[in-house]
C-alpha cells in the first residue's frame, strides 16, 4: 500500500513537471511578473503582464465573452448595473453591456499605434426564428492605442416601440472588421401586456 502510494505521488509529482514545462508563454510571463514584483518592481510586472495578454489575445477566436441588458449606460469596462430579468414594458429602453474577445489588431495610421475595429448588426425575431426587424452598422466602434487592449465593451440601446406583447430575440451579430469574422449573442427578452 505504502509503494502504491510513493508510486502515485512520484507519478503526479511527474505529470505536474510535465505540464508546467509545456504551460506556453503566457505562464512563463506569469512566472517572470511573480519574480519582478517580488523583487519590488511592480510596473515591470504588471506591463510585462499586459504585454503577455495582449499577445495571447490574438490566438483566441472572436467570440462574445459576455452580454447582458443594463439598468442604466455603463460608466466603463465591467462599470456596469445588472439589469434585473429581461421582461420590459411597452416602449421600455433596452439597454445592453456586450464584451467581445479576441478582435483582431492591426498597426494604425498613427506611428507605434494599434487599432482594433469593429461594427455591429441586430435583428429582432419572435420565438419561430423569424426575423421582425434588422439593422446592419447599428454600431460602428474603433478603439486605437498602444497596446492590444483587453478590456473593450460596446454599450447598445434599443428603442422598441410598437411592439406587441409577448416573447422575442434580440440577436446581435458583430464584425471584426480587422479579420472579416463575425460573432454573434442572442438576447431573449419579453414585452409585458397591458
Amino acid at each position: 500500500m505504502v509503494k502504491h502510494m510513493l508510486l502515485l505521488a512520484t507519478l503526479t509529482a511527474a505529470t505536474m513537471l510535465a505540464n508546467n514545462a509545456h504551460a506556453g508563454p503566457l505562464a512563463d510571463a506569469a512566472v517572470q511578473a511573480e519574480k519582478l514584483a517580488a523583487a519590488g518592481d511592480a510596473t515591470k510586472a504588471r506591463d510585462l503582464l499586459r504585454q503577455a495578454t495582449s499577445d495571447f489575445s490574438q490566438t483566441l477566436p472572436f467570440a462574445i465573452g459576455k452580454a447582458i441588458f443594463v439598468s442604466k449606460p455603463p460608466t466603463g469596462y465591467a462599470m456596469y448595473d445588472p439589469r434585473e430579468g429581461s421582461v420590459f414594458k411597452e416602449g421600455e429602453t433596452l439597454i445592453s453591456y456586450i464584451e467581445p474577445i479576441g478582435l483582431t489588431w492591426k498597426d494604425a495610421s498613427t506611428k507605434g499605434k494599434l487599432e482594433s475595429h469593429f461594427t455591429v448588426d441586430f435583428d429582432i425575431l419572435n420565438p419561430k426564428g423569424e426575423v421582425l426587424a434588422t439593422k446592419k452598422g447599428f454600431g460602428d466602434f474603433t478603439f486605437m492605442g498602444f497596446l492590444r487592449n483587453q478590456e473593450i465593451y460596446a454599450s447598445l440601446t434599443m428603442h422598441v416601440s410598437g411592439a406587441p406583447a409577448g416573447d422575442y430575440v434580440l440577436r446581435f451579430r458583430f464584425n471584426d472588421v480587422n479579420s472579416g469574422k463575425t460573432a454573434s449573442v442572442d438576447q431573449p427578452f419579453k414585452i409585458a401586456g397591458p
